[in-house]
Order: structure tokens, then sequence, then C-alpha cells
């Protein structure tokens, strides 16, 4: 049987026990978290073979930085061949959260654009699939033209070049100015961009219960899954950022919290994972990193959820 992460074909397992069919958690599942580039972005690799990560998502750059440099070609060699070498896929690339393509001053939505194209190049400089974004948000204007002004950004950045990889767009918690908390805000800056550039969303677990989808209880998650399935379709659902919320469900505040530890619940987190409209989408987790020891007890902490003891 195999273990949790490794490569596999085939996405489910029957067991027959008494000419009875049971369907049993998928293990082969990719699983990763956000890992670091310090000392060089091919650490990130290494970083998260060690975890026992088949996936992972870096940032390109410093994120809280506007200036930021083209990965050089040795560096990017390096990355690839060592992805290959490790088996980890897809990667990520989370986009700096600085660009807000909602922006009214008409300089930081200049600079939003720039740094935006520079992430995709990045991204096919190392191989990526995909480049994660928060579109942006702004607090004192409507988010109906917020949005209409996002997906004319998107529409911009299209048209500046051509990729490989792909964009896909984030949940937000729903903090004062955000323009896409609701999957239906999703949908509508997608449908206005009507770009490939854009292939699908992200779904972040502690953004969904902050902006009021009561993803840990088992209605409230099924009422989240047939919103997915309207506005943008669950095959659109590319990845999920798997975290527990340290603020209750509505607050709007975006705080992740430990696997299990937070207000969705190891219960919830459970329902979650299990959900069959998930059953095969990346996992990354975002949850705090105040020791060494937090990564590795949150991903034993998701295998335990499918049946696997680490």
């Amino acid at each position: 049987m195999p273990l949790f992460g490794e490569k596999a074909n085939l996405t489910k397992r029957l067991l027959y026990i008494n000419m009875t069919v049971v369907l049993l958690p998928d293990l082969t599942r990719s699983l990763g978290v956000h890992t670091s580039i310090a000392g060089g972005i091919h650490l990130a690799l290494e970083r998260a073979k060690s975890l026992g990560c088949n996936t992972l998502q870096i940032f390109s750059h410093n994120p809280r930085q506007w200036h930021a440099v083209n990965i050089p070609y040795d560096a990017a060699q390096k990355f690839k061949e060592l992805r290959a070498h490790y088996g980890i896929d897809p990667v990520f690339i989370h986009a700096s959260y600085l660009i807000n393509l909602a922006a009214q001053d008409g300089t930081v939505l200049e600079k939003s654009l720039a740094l935006l194209i520079q992430e995709m190049g990045n991204a096919d400089a190392i191989g990526a699939e995909y480049v994660v974004l928060h579109t942006g948000s702004a607090s004192l204007v409507s988010p109906d033209a917020s949005r209409r002004k996002a997906a004319g950004a998107l529409k911009k950045v299209a048209e500046s070049g051509t990729w490989k990889a792909k964009l896909l767009l984030e949940n937000t918690a729903g903090e004062r100015g955000d323009i896409s908390s609701g999957m239906s805000d999703l949908a509508e800056i997608i449908n206005g961009a009507a770009s490939d550039l854009i292939e699908g969303v992200t779904v972040d677990t502690c953004h969904a219960f902050a902006a009021g989808y009561d993803i840990g209880q088992r209605e409230g998650l099924a009422a989240f899954v047939k919103e997915i399935d309207v506005q943008v379709g669950r095959e659109a659902v590319k990845l999920i950022h798997l975290n527990d919320s340290k603020k209750g469900l509505g607050s709007h505040v975006d705080r992740h919290a430990h696997i299990g530890e937070g207000y969705i619940s190891m219960e919830g987190m459970k329902s979650f994972l299990m959900h069959p409209a998930f059953a095969h989408v990346p996992l990354i987790l975002e949850t705090p990193k105040k020791s060494d020891l937090d990564d590795p007890r949150n991903l034993n902490v998701v295998k335990k959820l499918f049946g696997h003891t680490a």
C-alpha cells in the first residue's frame, strides 16, 4: 500500500471485505507547505523534501518589497533539475502581497502590473505551474467597480506577454476593502478578465471561514461546495490553502491557526478534506511557523486525518 505523498496514478483504492466495497482514504495526494527560499531558491526544494512533501509553494522574491529581480538562469536550472530529481509536483508561486489590481492610485496600479508580469516570468523560469494571486482591495470605491478595475488590469497583463504558467485567484477573508472574499466575486473578476491566463482559483479554508462560509459544519460545507459549483465550477479549484482560523466565523480577519486548533476545528478540517469536491486538489499549508517543529506537526496532523499514521 503506497504511503501518503508517493507518486501514483491511482486516486481511488477499493477494499473488498465480505463482498462489501469500502472506499479508503486517498493517500497519494499532493501535500506541501509554503517553503522558504532563503539561501537560494533551490533550497526550498530541499526543505520540502526533508518534510516529506511532494508539492510546495514559494515566493519568488521578498513579497514585502516592490523591487524584484529576475531569477538567474543558473539558479532556475538548478531548481528545475532538483525538482525533477525529487519528483515535486506541482509548484506554486505566491505573488507579492503588494500587488493591488484594484488600486486607485495610478502609480501603485502600474507597479502592481509590472510586478505581476515579473512574477509570471519567474514562474516560467523555474517551470512553476501556477502563480497564486490576491487581486487586491479598494476601500473607498464600490466593490463592483473595484472588481471591474481588477479584471481590466488582468486583461492588460494577459495582453503583455505569453507564459506557460497560469494564474489562480485566491479567495480572501473579507477584510475592509476586499474585493474577492466570495466565490461570486472571483467569478465576476474571472469572467470580466475573460483570459486564458487565469486557469482557476485557490481556496483558502481560513479565508473562507472568516468570510462567513461555515465550512466546519456539514450543512455549511455543502452550501460552500454548491456555490463553487455554480460560480466557478469545482474543476476550477486547482489548489487548497489548508489553514485553520484563529478568529470566529464571519470575523473578516485573516489569521491562520494550526490544523485543528482554530475555530474550524479538527472535525471540520477532516470533513473538508474528505469531501469529494476536493478529493484530488493539491494541499498547501500556510500554518504558523514559530519553530522548526510546526510544519512537521501540522503535516502529521493532516496525514492522520486521512487515516495514515506518520
